[in-house]
């Protein structure tokens, strides 16, 4: 599982495009968005830079991996 820290989500619909835009980049995997901490989980089998540019293209910031 990778966890990473992600800025630019404040709402539901944030979080959407983000789970979207992985599953779009990474078919297969699950993606769990937690908009408290800024930290989406991916489960799955998956580049992290894959994960990272698809989050980036949808217009958010990956500040790094999270604990």
């Amino acid at each position: 599982m990778m966890k990473l820290k992600v800025s630019g989500m404040t709402c539901g619909g944030c979080a959407k495009s983000v789970e979207r835009a992985i599953t779009a980049a990474a078919p297969g995997v699950k993606v769990t968005v937690d908009l408290q901490s800024g930290e989406v989980a991916i489960d799955g089998a998956t580049a992290k830079q894959t994960v990272v540019s698809a989050i980036e293209d949808a217009g958010f910031d990956v500040v790094g991996e999270a604990a």
